[in-house]
């Protein structure tokens, strides 16, 4: 079967969707990284542009989009930055990580933002690099884990 033909990636719209996000982030990164996680203020939640991945119909996979209101040390433009990418361990190998990475990039592009900032896990770097993003930082702890922080421009 080709899983990739499954998925399906959505805007949230609602309450109950933003809820699905948080439960796909807090099994990701808490239950199974077990990641000290800082609660985002709601408000944060809210202003920002979350995408759900749906794979034959159930909701799997996370990311979310906020514009900066400011450029990255040494940018200039509009930038956004991404964040709380996450895919449930049963549903990774298919393609949804980069189907949301694409997605994001593109109404990252439609929003006319002159690149993206992200802080990738360590582990996930090389799949962030693929994708085109650059090592725009030292090695730096965040949650428990190490990240580094990386960019890619349009």
């Amino acid at each position: 079967m080709n899983f990739e033909s499954t998925i399906r990636i959505e805007p949230t719209r609602s309450d109950g969707e933003l809820m699905q996000v948080l439960a796909i982030q807090e099994v990701v990164f808490i239950e199974e990284q077990g990641m000290s996680m800082e609660l985002e203020s709601e408000l944060l939640e809210r202003e920002a542009f979350h995408l759900l991945a749906y794979q034959q119909g159930h909701a799997v996979g996370t990311g979310r989009l906020l514009v900066l209101k400011e450029a990255p040390p040494g940018e200039r433009g509009r930038w956004g930055q991404l964040g709380r990418m996450a895919v449930l361990r049963s549903s990774r190998g298919a393609g949804i990580g980069k189907a949301l990475l694409e997605a994001l990039t593109k109404e990252a592009k439609g929003l006319g933002l002159d690149g993206l900032s992200l802080h990738a896990q360590v582990s996930a770097q090389s799949f962030y690099e693929r994708e085109g993003f650059v090592v725009s930082s030292e090695v730096f702890h965040e949650a428990g884990m190490p990240h580094v922080e990386m960019r890619r421009l349009f």
